[in-house]
């Protein structure tokens, strides 16, 4: 099977969840919680172009950090779990699509008003995008780091399905243990053949 190509906004979006997901303490590399402030909020939608309403109030910040928890739960469930949450989320009445421009991206598809609060229009958006995964029968990509001491969630878009880290960080200390652990069996075994 080839890479998969999902639509340029529904893979937008699965990314930006990601990176919501991911600001979670125990994913983030820092270790803190980088979702804690207002400031961290917008820093967030700064650079992923949300546009539409954006408060910048404790409420937002407050249904932000709910909704990344919600995510967080829904990513790993297995795809007819998965179902039953999007729908009950595209079930709440509270989404009503339509096709925008704007900030130079050519025609893509919002899930709400842009007067509606900023964690319902992401919901919603996130629902949409994972109506697209479930469609595609590609749940799998949707993965959580499998290093030991990450709760880091990640996209798997490669043409082998290979990806099993949420970051290069975590790539390299999980093949640095794994090296000195060859190095010190190796040493083992050549002691041993020594004596």
């Amino acid at each position: 099977m080839g890479q998969v190509h999902f639509a340029y906004d529904t893979e937008d979006v699965l990314e930006f969840s990601v990176a919501l997901a991911n600001t979670d303490a125990a994913a983030s590399t820092s270790g803190d919680d980088e979702l804690a402030t207002k400031e961290h909020l917008g820093g967030l939608i700064a650079d992923h172009r949300f546009s539409g309403r954006i408060d910048g109030d404790d409420q937002e910040l407050a249904d932000m950090v709910g909704l990344r928890r919600d995510f967080r739960r829904i990513w790993a469930l297995d795809r007819d779990a998965m179902v039953k949450e999007v729908n009950a989320i595209l079930e709440s009445g509270e989404v009503l699509p339509r096709l925008a421009r704007h900030d130079g991206l050519d025609w893509h598809l919002h899930a709400a008003s842009p007067d509606a609060p900023l964690a319902t229009r992401i919901r919603l958006e996130l629902a949409l995008a994972l109506v697209d995964v479930i469609r595609a029968a590609e749940t799998e990509r949707l993965r959580v780091c499998e290093a030991d001491d990450c709760a880091g969630l990640l996209l798997d878009l490669s043409r082998n399905r290979s990806k099993r880290f949420c970051s290069v960080r975590c790539a390299n200390r999980v093949n640095m243990v794994a090296y000195r652990k060859r190095q010190s069996t190796d040493a083992d075994t050549d002691a041993y053949t020594d004596a």
